[in-house]
């Protein structure tokens, strides 16, 4: 029996040789350091448990797994040896999933490889370490939608490799450092809803094409001129301010979106492009009419957005056919062009706001009635006119006790005003 046990408890020591052989064969596989470096990661991150959504540190067992093959969010190089990790993704980026908490190492630069760092949503608290500038093959950096706090760190824009970085949705504060400048790579930053103040640089890497820092406190002109290779730039709610004189050098914008903050000044007449489906300007101080130009043919999604601003004159046709159209809380005057009708009829424009302005008259096709109320979503209330039954009310914004009309006596008022002021302007030229 004696000679039995022994028999078994040597097995078993060379079981447990066996098996400390076969781990330290399999991390051997990675580098030392890189193997530490996710030590200390996974020592400042913990899962927020819930009973419902996966763990992510639930296959970072450092006792018995291989970092390269069973670390969720782990990938490594696959020729070099040791093996050193390429991409760390944290989190599952599920929607269920409540993410990571805690704070990000600094021992995350010792991951010198590292191409990709991703941090899905969560609660992770901190500053965004400033050694991450030392990693020179970083192409994408995105710690989106937690807790992050303190500055941008202004050594990340000199990496040469540097592509895409987002910070959003966080609560990032000082400004954004003027080193961005000097990036030749980065094509995309997002840096919206956080609390970043003071100025912009005064320039942003020429080759930029996606820029969002919305959602802030910047308090600023646009730089003088802006990236020409920008497709979507957005910089609403913040508190900028001056004229949009920089935007003419942008020849390929898709998307733009300014609204809410102090801009003045007219429009430049080249943001009236086909390439700009979407320009949503509201909510600021800008004055001078639309331009006389031809329609460009805007297609389905097409949105244009200048309500709430101080435009005057007359409406011109340059926004026949824009899916949803927001002039209304102007002071434009006239009478609408009937191609706006017709584009109404055909079905091209579905949203044409005009409330709270001083148009007279909106001209129709002979022969033609207006739409169905439930095809369209037409606001004509509160202008110096008639609001034909048919649209009536029917989508404007609730205004209890609004007249449909203006008073008589402020149309008046408006008209008198402006001929005077035109009268002074054709006696003195």
């Amino acid at each position: 029996m004696a000679k039995k046990c022994s028999l078994l408890m040597l097995a078993f020591v060379l079981y447990l040789i066996h098996c400390r052989s076969t781990i330290a064969q399999v991390q051997n596989n990675i580098s030392a350091i890189d193997l530490e470096a996710l030590h200390q990661i996974k020592n400042t991150l913990i899962d927020i448990r819930t009973t419902t959504s996966l763990h992510f540190f639930s296959s970072w067992d450092f006792d018995s797994g291989d970092p390269c093959l069973s670390f969720a969010g782990v990938t490594c190089s696959s020729s070099e040896q040791p093996r050193r990790v390429e991409s760390l993704v944290l989190g599952t980026g599920l929607s269920d999933s409540p993410g990571l908490a805690g704070t990000l190492s600094p021992f995350i630069a010792n991951l010198t490889e590292l191409s990709q760092l991703v941090l899905f949503a969560g609660i992770v608290t901190g500053t965004i370490p400033s050694q991450l500038g030392s990693l020179r093959k970083l192409r994408v950096l995105s710690l989106t939608n937690n807790h992050l706090t303190g500055t941008i760190p202004a050594s990340i824009f000199a990496l040469p490799d540097l592509h895409t970085v987002d910070f959003s949705h966080n609560y990032l504060s000082g400004t954004i450092p003027p080193t961005i400048s000097a990036s030749t790579q980065l094509k995309v930053l997002l840096l919206a809803d956080n609390k970043i103040s003071g100025q912009l640089p005064r320039g942003f890497p020429q080759q930029l094409l996606h820029l969002d820092f919305s959602q802030n406190n910047i308090s600023s002109m646009l730089p003088p001129r802006m990236p020409a290779s920008l497709r979507y730039l957005s910089a609403s709610q913040n508190r900028m301010w001056g004229p949009l004189n920089c935007l003419e050098s942008i020849p390929e914008l898709v998307y733009l979106d300014l609204s809410m903050n102090n801009f003045s000044g007219g429009l430049p007449t080249s943001l009236f492009q086909p390439k700009l489906t979407s320009m949503l300007l509201q909510r600021n101080n800008l004055s001078g009419g639309l331009p006389p130009l031809s329609p460009y043919p805007y297609g389905p999604g097409s949105i244009i957005d200048l309500s709430h601003n101080f435009l005057t004159g007359e409406i011109t046709g340059v926004l026949v056919g824009v899916e949803s159209l927001f002039l209304n809380n102007n002071q434009l005057t006239g009478t609408v062009p009937k191609e706006y009708f017709g584009s109404l009829s055909a079905g091209k424009t579905k949203t044409l706001y005009l409330q709270h302005n001083y148009i007279t008259g909106f001209q129709t096709a002979a022969g033609s009635s207006w739409p169905p109320w439930d095809s369209v979503a037409v606001c004509l209330s509160y202008n110096c006119m008639e609001v034909p039954v048919v649209v009536g009310k029917m989508a404007c914004p609730s205004s209890i006790g609004e007249q449909i009309s203006r008073p008589a006596y402020q149309c008046s008022a408006f008209h008198n005003r402006n001929t005077t002021s035109k009268e002074k302007e054709d006696y003195i030229n």
